[in-house]
């Protein structure tokens, strides 16, 4: 089976390279903005023409959130306009698709962890992109899986994990924001359980369930608590103050509240979901590792 994933480079991208060693039955194709320009119709027909992928893991995303408010046309390409192309294309093969989109569809006023039928609001460019994205899979091609996560971080790229390390050996004390509550994401956990979603529906076609579904890690964090979580579990001395999200002004609204229900993709593929600070914990371990 041949699974084509995009956005490559990214940090979802880069945690199902390091998964993909486990499944040497399948053929990755992993692709970039370098490599495919999924923006353009005629490139991604004729890369399926070539390939013939028989599974897409779209990952590719415009991710700079500020930027985005006065990068619009590029945040559209690659948001909103891709995952559709894609989603067309993949019709048009028999292939099937997997979209990752994001909590930013909401605008964070709730007060209760958001299902998949909750009302979408987005405040910025990004959120707004993100879920004109999502519109134009289901618009495309109705068998699309869209998977929202949120807080994603790893390894890889620049995340906020990686920010408090480095900030964390530079200096003594942090202000950090407590007002804004959500789940970190691990990206190794996102990508293992797209992969046993798949291995699922590779033995039995009708347990790819199409739609769209939550997916973070369990358990309910502000930033302020993990930062400190950060600094606890790699022994750095830096002291975290927590502060209101209005002492730290952004181009972009984040959403305040942004914790997602996992119950439907827990129960429809039947998925384990380590709670935040245990993979912190790894992602930690392996950063250590590296250097």
């Amino acid at each position: 089976m041949k699974l084509l994933v995009t956005g490559a480079y990214g940090q979802l991208g880069n945690e199902l390279k390091e998964l993909a060693p486990g499944f040497p039955h399948w053929q990755f194709i992993f692709t970039d903005v370098d490599t495919l320009d999924i923006t353009e119709e005629n490139y991604v027909q004729t890369f399926f023409e070539i390939n013939k992928p028989e599974i897409v893991i779209n990952c590719a995303a415009y991710t700079a959130v500020d930027k985005a408010e006065s990068e619009l046309e590029t945040a559209w390409k690659v948001n909103a306009k891709a995952p559709g192309l894609l989603a067309k294309v993949a019709k048009k093969h028999g292939s099937q698709i997997i979209h990752i989109s994001t909590d930013y569809v909401f605008d964070g006023e709730a007060c209760l962890p958001y299902s998949e039928t909750d009302q979408v609001n987005p405040n910025g460019v990004y959120g707004k992109t993100k879920l004109e994205g999502e519109q134009n899979c289901l618009k495309e091609n109705p068998h699309v899986l869209i998977i929202r996560t949120s807080w994603l971080y790893s390894a890889f790229g620049n995340n906020f994990v990686k920010t408090m390390l480095k900030l964390g050996n530079e200096k003594k004390e942090l202000n950090v924001v407590f007002n804004q509550v959500g789940t970190p994401t691990y990206a190794a956990d996102l990508a293992g359980a797209i992969l046993l979603i798949i291995q699922d529906s590779e033995k039995e076609r009708e347990k790819f369930v199409p739609g769209i579904y939550h997916y973070s890690n369990e358990g309910v964090a502000s930033w302020y608590d993990f930062a400190n979580a950060v600094f606890e579990i790699s022994r750095l001395n830096c002291q975290v103050k927590p502060v209101l999200s209005n002492e730290f002004p952004t181009q972009a609204k984040r959403p305040n509240f942004s914790v997602l229900d996992k119950s439907k993709i827990k129960n429809t593929f039947r998925l384990k979901i380590p709670f935040w600070r245990e993979s912190l914990g790894i992602c930690l371990k392996k950063l250590e590792k590296i250097g």
